[in-house]
């Protein structure tokens, strides 16, 4: 067997920075020491953002199918089809058709166990959209061909990970649906996930309040006093090593976050805010929960700046390093 682990690659849209992101990444040699990566694009739509970011090229080994594949190289495994029309910096149905059929390919020899783990690069929400993608977004569509139960969505930044309870709902909604027993279900599942996607024995989970203040007593509404509270003292007997409910606006400001292994927050915002500031651009979203490891830069595809040299590679190569990090992390505890 070999000793090197494979990453496939999906190229996001061609329109944005994703390209120029996974080049960067690809430059560096010290990656093919211990990586074998598959990159899901053709070589046509590489060139063209290497010339237009001024990048030189990785070397490049071409195959036909994944039975080809080359340790120790970068290998470039084009989807099928003909080459689509490239816009830079706009969105285009012909941008989210190809990032489809990359991301369709990469996450089927994926989830099939020919490519160890995957990382996708950033691709437009609208512009994917068809009879085959009928999702919010990339977390979804893996969900629905993994072998297992619902991803959770984890932002990572070396020691600090950060949940999210109600997701990508508009606002209005997220009062109605803290209930207790799902509640309860999204940190057993969250505990389950920190044990064998990040080899932590017993996580420390911290759980933010929903009200300002965590409700103040019941001053400021009863969801804490009602569901958040007593879903932690019940999970306390159970053994799981949950806190909170902690009031958000002071939590990350006094770095209470560093005392636990990962933090559950009520809303998107209430997480992403905080996260996004505290990663530097280096941030990473890993869908845990899959029957495969799949992770992605914490940005969008940039139109404004593709094509003009300016992306930082950053959470790209944050994106790669983890992936490779849980997938070990997985065949430990398996």
């Amino acid at each position: 067997m070999p000793s090197s682990t494979t990453v496939g690659i999906s190229i996001g849209d061609i329109n944005g920075v994703g390209p120029e992101i996974v080049i960067k990444t690809l430059l560096d040699s010290e990656l093919l020491k211990h990586l074998t990566p598959v990159v899901f694009c053709h070589r046509q739509i590489l060139e063209l953002h290497a010339e237009l970011n001024a990048l030189s090229l990785p070397e490049f080994h071409e195959i036909e199918s994944i039975d080809d594949l080359v340790f120790g190289k970068v290998n470039l495994l084009a989807p099928s089809g003909s080459l689509p029309d490239i816009s830079i910096g706009n969105s285009s149905k012909a941008g989210g058709d190809y990032a489809f059929r990359s991301l369709n390919l990469c996450s089927k020899l994926t989830s099939s166990g020919q490519v160890d783990y995957m990382v996708t690069a950033p691709i437009d929400k609208a512009a994917i959209q068809s009879d085959e993608f009928s999702f919010p977004g990339h977390t979804e569509y893996l969900q629905s061909i993994s072998r297992s139960g619902s991803a959770l969505m984890i932002m990572v930044n070396e020691g600090l990970r950060i949940n999210i309870f109600t997701g990508h709902i508009p606002i209005s909604e997220v009062s109605s649906r803290i209930q207790l027993d799902s509640l309860k279900k999204h940190i057993l599942w969250l505990n389950e996930c920190i044990r064998n996607d990040f080899n932590i024995a017993t996580p420390r989970i911290a759980v933010l309040g929903l009200n300002p203040h965590a409700g103040d007593s019941g001053l400021i509404g009863n969801e804490e006093l009602e569901i958040i509270i007593p879903c932690l003292k019940e999970l306390r007997t159970e053994g799981v090593r949950c806190e909170g409910p902690f009031p958000a606006d002071g939590f990350f400001g006094s770095s209470a976050h560093q005392q636990y292994d990962v933090v559950l927050a009520m809303y998107h915002d209430q997480g992403l805010i905080p996260f996004k500031t505290l990663s530097f651009g280096s941030g990473v979203n890993f869908s845990s929960g899959l029957s495969f490891v799949r992770t992605s830069p914490d940005h969008g595809t940039a139109y404004n700046i593709a094509g003009k040299a300016k992306a930082s590679a950053d959470s790209f190569r944050s994106a790669v390093l983890l992936g490779e990090q849980v997938f070990l992390s997985r065949k430990i505890t398996d």
